[in-house]
């Protein structure tokens, strides 16, 4: 958890001896060459061509780029670096952080204000209401969306699939009929990982599958304590003793990338994972509907949402106040918008940006995150940092992966659940 009181302390000290702030736009002509570290968990295949896109891009415009990657998927050994530096009184200039844990570290002032960079560039314009909530704080824009990442995504080998004469499955029910027969026939059915934050991201799932997009909101949103004790919740760890059942024997310290090259390179059949995925398989050459396939987790469409941000850190120097201002810039323009994107898996944040270049998976994302931002299912991801953060976060994960890894009942796992969330929040 963050530790408020220390941090308040230690930014109420560094922002007295501040000499200059983040407001900046782009009119402003450069007092220094632009200067940035950056703290990001960005370290596989396609994360990693990902964020080089960036770097070149700011090196482009006369940029000193200082690299921080921390290995560790979903940011969890990220967050306590970046918890060690800011008690230092020493943050790097630009992190990747998202969803409630922007608003967090805003609220505890650690964060610079870009409303002048975003004026310059007409943010408002260009991104969905749902991303401005994601990166403001009291009206201001403290972070910078770098992309929109579906997490309710199946990917399949099409070829692996056939063998059973199955496709990807379209109801929870046939994902049940189709992963038995895999089993029969001596083929894995799903890739995974033991890794809490992959349990939790095929938790969400079938939360949102099992009981719609109503539930998943109430249970896992507005942690609504009916929601949370029904026997839907029950259902729901019904699906996830089925789901463990289906995940071979080795899956223990695997990371998510490895479960992906193992649907790659046909060794199982599908994986549940965020679009991120995709990058991996872009990385590797193949090529989307014919090496591999994508379909949303079965529901009543829904989608729920994880993004990107990067936050910018309350810094001195002219150099680091310039290269956040660049970095905030480059990572909202339309070219980079589309470069990263292309190489991440994701689809860009902002709604301007051409759809020529991208495949049908992500243009079928594109489509599915309009239709239910209009239907009001656009759903923040909880396994993903965007729906819960913090203690009520690491409360899901830990009731889900506990009973994904024991022999734990649906009953004892609703009952442990809803303690857990009570004495979270």
């Amino acid at each position: 958890m963050i530790l408020w009181e220390d941090i308040m302390k230690t930014f109420t000290r560094a922002l007295c001896g501040a000499v200059s702030m983040i407001a900046v736009t782009a009119a402003v002509p450069a007092v220094a060459d632009p200067k940035a570290e950056v703290l990001h968990y960005w370290t596989s295949g396609g994360e990693a061509k990902a964020v080089q896109a960036l770097q070149e891009a700011f090196s482009a415009r006369g940029g000193e780029w200082v690299d921080a990657p921390v290995a560790g998927g979903g940011g969890d050994a990220q967050a306590a670096v970046l918890r060690a530096r800011v008690l230092a009184g020493d943050p790097p200039a630009a992190v990747q952080i998202k969803g409630p844990n922007i608003q967090e570290w805003a609220e505890a002032g650690a964060l610079g204000d870009l409303t002048a960079v975003a004026a310059a560039q007409e943010w408002d314009k260009v991104l969905p209401e749902a991303i401005q909530n994601i990166v403001k704080y009291e009206g201001k824009y403290v972070a910078v969306p770098v992309n929109v990442h579906r997490v309710d995504w199946i990917w399949a080998n099409p070829e692996v699939l056939a063998k059973v004469g199955a496709e990807v499955p379209t109801t929870w029910d046939e994902f049940n009929e189709t992963a038995d027969k895999l089993l029969a026939a001596g083929i894995i059915p799903l890739a995974h990982g033991r890794q809490p934050w992959q349990d939790a991201t095929v938790f969400e799932t079938v939360v949102l599958g099992i009981g719609g997009t109503d539930f998943y909101r109430k249970a896992l949103v507005e942690l609504d304590m009916d929601a949370l004790g029904s026997d839907t919740m029950v259902q729901v760890f019904d699906q996830m003793r089925k789901m463990r059942g289906y995940v071979d024997p080795d899956f223990p310290g695997r990371d998510w990338n490895l479960a992906t090259a193992m649907v790659m390179r046909g060794e199982a059949a599908m994986q549940i994972m965020g679009d991120w995925a995709k990058g991996e398989f872009a990385a590797a050459g193949k090529v989307p509907g014919v090496d591999y396939v994508c379909a949303s987790t079965p529901s009543d469409n829904g989608y729920l949402l994880n993004s990107d941000s990067f936050a910018m850190f309350n810094v001195s120097g002219d150099d680091n106040v310039e290269g956040q201002a660049v970095l905030a810039e480059l990572i909202l323009g339309t070219e980079f918008q589309e470069t990263f994107n292309l190489f991440k898996g994701s689809i860009p944040a902002r709604t301007d940006v051409p759809r020529t270049e991208f495949d049908d998976c992500a243009i079928k994302s594109m489509d599915d995150m309009v239709a239910a931002a209009e239907g009001g299912t656009l759903l923040g991801s909880m396994a993903h940092e965007i729906a819960q953060a913090g203690a009520v976060r690491g409360a899901f994960i830990d009731v889900a992966t506990a009973h994904f890894n024991s022999d734990m009942s649906s009953q004892d796992a609703v009952a442990q659940l809803v303690d857990a969330i009570k004495l979270a929040q």
